[in-house]
């Protein structure tokens, strides 16, 4: 068979059971893209359907480069080049693979099949971390991406050469399944609702009877205390019904808030909302491409989840999409609004709906908003059962779960075994893969397809594991970073980023430690215990063990995370110190990042003190400057997990400066005639382990002495009666801070007041 025969056969196929199929080239690149323009050409696809991603220029269809890959989500394409020589990653392929419509084609450029495990050097590159060299990277992942490509149904495998000019073509595996029924060329018909509040249009623009559900569902937040949790595989239609609910809602005269980890993802919400309100004849003309007002005076408008939080109580509604790639911390912050849904794509590239419905489920239930639940399981842009679909998941691991709960539901830290896994072990293991990564998946709500290359292949990385009868309750990856040598210090000092070496990156450009990449240590990049299993001491328990291993071997473990008060305490619980914490905030996530420390070795803990020390000097000035907006609660974790100072920071303090102290508390005295005395206590005490201040009078602290906060904000923000209220608190402070560490002068000035 010649390859536009092939082309047209499998393009055939395709379009009559309305699936994908996949051609592989496999060649050099020269003859890869040659052979590419023969695949276009023979499918008969307009230039608008197809695009070419690669890091060549000079293509006349659309080219884009893979690094600009997520700028197809949520478009579809009749076909998509993916030329895999430079600039692949896991990402890339899952992005672009879901960018193609039924009846279309994936055209991949790769090297010759066997090759393939010792080429793609982009993946390679993307491992590479000093002191490793590039032998040490492993194939693993490769050698995977071919066993699929040669075994899954769907996908052909064309031999392609080049010699003097001319292209020669050779196929290896036509991938035409035969399928013995043709499935529907469309969704199944939709129906017109009219037990809902909203327009029969928006059920008109409905795709499948599985949106026209959804889109029903969505209705409820037309009453307050409502929460809709949407959930879908993608391409399902999930954030046009969102679109369509927000406009039926807008429609009303409703405000709607959008949000999601970038606006590219509700572009199609947007568009939907456009479309409907068009056909309603409520579209505001000034309407721009972020808002969009309604006659009626409705609004859809679009923020970043960590600005949108802020105003989640001032709307009538909230439509958070991609949820499973915000933090769990923050999307509680939406249940402020009256009526809020939930979107998020199952398995996806921006993060787990898995992982979000397990790790968010929990705060839902305590609101006490109504929760619908929904899954949009119809696909709307191909057949259900589309094999490159089934390929992906299974190349990706995109489908990955950890072990039912049932199986785990005993374990606690006396039944567990502690294991070391290879990365041998999880390549041949295809069930062990599936357990470790299904648990990471769930954890950590930016697991990704990369992270799964990394898993298999990255030189640096240790995996620990904790086993129960058989199965995998809680799992660590460790990274090895330091030990480098004195002229790739000098040039991390002077500026260079070193990759695969966060900890010491950070400690020696930023902080300005030149010394600080000399020792090695671990850090621990993803920790992850089963949702059977938490609040047990197991993720603790897999922590001690760690340590119990590497700490003879290495001089310090640590780890780098978005800093919550819950997180950071489980860090400082098991040992770890805070060395520092991010001026800025995630833009996805809104939290500052925190670095911690648990020393080791004498360099270990020669590099820990010095860091601690540094950050407990530093930290009061920049809650003042930089840190002025940092939740307390996060401020005073980080403080306290820094530890006890070589120094006692009162040591500082005078007679006067206690006697002004005293005088807050038990006298006429002011808080703004000393606040650098009252910083310096404060610090002092959250270094403390003391507790005799309640949670509101330590956010007091915080707000007003340390980050500086005018007082009626601190009052409002605290839910004081009033501003006089919350200034007379700080005399309930100072007298608290007097009996903790008072002495002769503090009991003078309160006997001279008088006071018992």
């Amino acid at each position: 068979m010649r390859l536009a025969g092939l082309v047209d056969a499998l393009r055939s196929e395709a379009r009559r059971t309305n699936e994908r199929r996949a051609i592989v080239l496999a060649g050099s690149r020269e003859a890869g893209i040659d052979a590419a323009y023969s695949v276009i050409e023979a499918a008969d696809c307009t230039s608008e359907a197809v695009s070419f991603v690669t890091t060549r220029e000079g293509f006349r269809y659309h080219r884009l480069d893979p690094h600009h890959a997520d700028e197809l989500l949520g478009t579809t394409r009749e076909l998509v080049v993916l030329d895999c020589h430079d600039g692949m990653s896991a990402n890339t392929l899952g992005q672009l693979t879901g960018a193609v419509d039924g009846g279309g084609l994936l055209v991949l450029l790769t090297p010759p099949m066997a090759s393939i495990p010792t080429q793609l050097e982009t993946l390679v590159d993307q491992l590479l971390a000093p002191p490793f060299d590039r032998k040490a990277v492993g194939n693993r992942f490769r050698t995977r991406f071919v066993e699929t490509l040669r075994t899954h149904p769907g996908i052909a495998i064309a031999a392609v050469e080049q010699h003097d000019g001319s292209l020669t073509v050779s196929i290896e595996r036509d991938g035409l399944t035969h399928p013995a029924v043709d499935q529907e060329l469309s969704p199944s018909m939709p129906l017109v609702r009219t037990d809902t509040p909203f327009p029969a249009a928006a059920f008109e623009n409905c795709l499948t009877a599985d949106q026209v559900r959804a889109v029903a569902g969505l209705s409820g937040l037309s009453e307050p205390a409502h929460a809709v949790v949407l959930t879908a595989d993608r391409g399902r239609g999930k954030t046009s019904a969102a679109g369509l609910a927000a406009a039926s809602l807008a429609a009303a005269g409703r405000d709607v808030l959008v949000t999601a980890p970038t606006f590219e993802p509700t572009e199609p919400l947007f568009e939907r909302a456009v479309d409907l309100l068009a056909r309603l004849e409520t579209l505001e003309d000034d309407s721009g491409a972020h808002c969009l007002r309604t006659t009626t005076g409705g609004r859809i408008r679009f923020l970043p989840p960590s600005d949108a939080s802020d105003h989640a109580s001032e709307v009538d509604a909230a439509i958070v999409d991609e949820a499973a790639a915000i933090p769990v911390d923050l999307l509680t912050r939406f249940l402020a609004a009256p009526s809020v849904a939930y979107c998020t794509t199952v398995h996806g590239y921006e993060g787990t709906g898995r992982g979000f419905a397990v790790r968010f489920r929990d705060r839902l239930a305590a609101d006490s908003k109504s929760v619908t639940d929904i899954e949009l399981t119809e696909p709307i842009r191909y057949a259900r059962g589309d094999p490159i679909e089934s390929w992906l998941f299974r190349t990706l691991l995109l489908d990955a779960r950890p072990p039912v709960d049932q199986l785990v539901d005993g374990a606690s830290p006396e039944t567990v075994a502690y294991r070391r896994i290879t990365q041998t072990e999880l390549a041949s293991d295809e069930p062990l893969l599936r357990s470790v990564f299904g648990l990471l998946v769930v954890a950590h709500y930016r697991t990704d397809p990369s992270d799964l290359v990394r898993l298999l292949d990255a030189p640096n990385i240790e995996i620990r594991a904790l086993d129960y009868a058989g199965h995998i309750v809680s799992v660590a990856v460790l990274v090895r970073e330091g030990g480098l040598d004195a002229e790739l210090r000098a040039a991390m000092y002077e500026g260079q980023r070193v990759r695969g070496n966060m900890l010491p990156d950070v400690l020696t450009s930023q902080l300005r430690d030149e010394f600080a990449a000399e020792p090695v240590g671990y850090r621990v990049m993803r920790i992850a215990t089963h949702q059977a299993a938490r609040s047990r001491g197991v993720g603790s328990q897999l922590l001690a063990r760690c340590h119990e291993e590497f700490a003879d071997d290495v001089d310090w473990l640590g780890v780098g995370f978005g800093a919550t008060p819950r997180l950071v305490d489980f860090w400082a619980e098991n040992g770890y110190r805070t060395v520092h914490l991010s001026i800025t905030a995630n833009d996805r996530s809104g939290e500052h990042s925190a670095l911690m420390l648990r020393p080791c070795s004498a360099a270990g803990h020669s590099l820990t003190a010095r860091h601690t020390g540094w950050f407990r000097e530093r930290i009061g000035p920049m809650l003042s400057d930089v840190l002025s907006e940092l939740d307390p609660a996060v401020a005073r974790a980080t403080i306290r997990a820094a530890g006890p100072p070589a120094v006692d920071p009162l040591d500082s303090l005078s007679e006067r400066d206690w006697q002004t102290v005293a005088g807050v508390g038990y006298g006429p005295g002011t808080y703004e005639a000393a606040p650098h005395v009252f910083r310096t206590v404060a610090i002092a005490y959250f270094l403390t382990d003391a507790t005799v201040l309640s949670d509101r009078q330590e956010r007091l602290l915080v707000r007003k002495v340390l980050q500086g906060e005018p007082w009626q904000s601190v009052a409002v923000g605290l839910d004081y009666a009033s501003t006089s209220q919350c200034m007379r608190e700080m005399g309930a402070i100072a007298r608290a801070f007097c009996e903790l560490w008072g002495d002769e002068v503090t009991e003078t000035e309160r006997q001279r007041y008088d006071c018992s």
